[in-house]
């Protein structure tokens, strides 16, 4: 089984599509910012890291990119999944939502998301090589944090105000939490902080069309393949202050031959992969050199 994966946010840096703009592929980015009506060519080639990195931006970019990679492999998998942001281009990828819809949802999630964080600010840290009684045992003495991403094993994002979150490092070894990192990031991804952001994303899922598609795409959400249909507005919703399930939905696939191919700027979700199933086999494509003379993956 073959299976294509989509970055979220956190994967991109200044720069990354440079390499891209003399492959034909490249159109996609330029659809992507007429659609947006935001100059989406100079944030992934030329935007400095603090214009790229606010929410909004950062989110449309690293669509863009990976919209426009899935363009360039030309190869059609049997089932997606995308990380947080990630699950847009999944969903374009898979045929339930055409570029136009895609686009026009990333926009408004960016810019309903970078609002609710200015009205709640708050972060996220990532906690390494902690076991989950350890993490729930922190949780519990700090109830207003929750759990963001369950990444891989070792490897899960906790998101809350900042107060809260210094507060849980400053007694994170109390916890057996020995490595607790702070992410650059714009908000508390996630978590009821970005309850604020639902209503706006809410009305733009209720207005938008999902297809059937070609494929199932695994929801961050609940973990399950889900084929297409009106069922995403709800599933997008409750991710947008839900738990990103990226292990469960990694670890779940029944398959013994197993292939991932990522699709997008980073490459960290093949370093995910390979800590939740060490079976697979993982490529991936984030810039034009990881393609082969055919245009598909090397």
């Amino acid at each position: 089984m073959l299976v294509a994966l989509f970055p979220g946010q956190g994967s991109l840096r200044p720069g990354m599509g440079t390499a891209w703009l003399d492959h034909p592929s490249f159109k996609i980015v330029e659809a992507v910012g007429d659609y947006a009506h935001v100059d989406v060519r100079a944030l992934v080639t030329t935007a400095p890291l603090g214009e790229l990195v606010r929410t909004d931006n950062a989110q449309l970019a690293t669509f863009a990119l990976s919209a426009m990679v899935a363009d360039a492999v030309g190869i059609e998998a049997d089932l997606a999944i995308g990380h947080s942001l990630g699950e847009y281009s999944a969903l374009y990828y898979a045929g339930i939502l055409d570029l136009e819809s895609a686009t026009r949802l990333v926009v408004e999630r960016g810019r309903a998301m970078a609002e609710a964080s200015a009205a709640q600010p708050g972060s996220l840290v990532a906690v390494l090589g902690a076991s989950d009684e350890a993490i729930a045992e922190a949780l519990a003495a700090h109830p207003r944090i929750v759990i963001a991403n369950e990444n891989a094993p070792g490897q899960t994002v906790l998101a809350g105000s900042v107060a809260d979150l210094d507060a849980l490092k400053a007694n994170a070894k109390d916890f057996g939490l020995r490595k607790v990192m702070a992410l650059e990031v714009g908000g508390a991804f996630h978590s009821p902080l970005m309850a604020s952001a639902l209503p706006a994303l809410r009305a733009a899922l209720q207005s938008t069309e999902f297809k059937e598609g070609r494929i199932p795409v695994v929801a961050n959400i609940d973990a399950v393949a889900h084929s297409g249909g009106s069922e995403w507005a709800d599933l997008l919703e409750k991710q947008l202050t839900g738990t990103v399930r990226f292990a469960t939905s990694i670890a779940s696939i029944d398959s013994d031959n197993l292939e991932f191919i990522e699709m997008g700027p980073g490459g960290v979700l093949g370093g995910l992969v390979k800590r939740i199933r060490s079976d697979a086999s993982i490529r991936s494509v984030g810039q034009p050199d990881d393609l082969g003379e055919s245009g598909e993956t090397a």
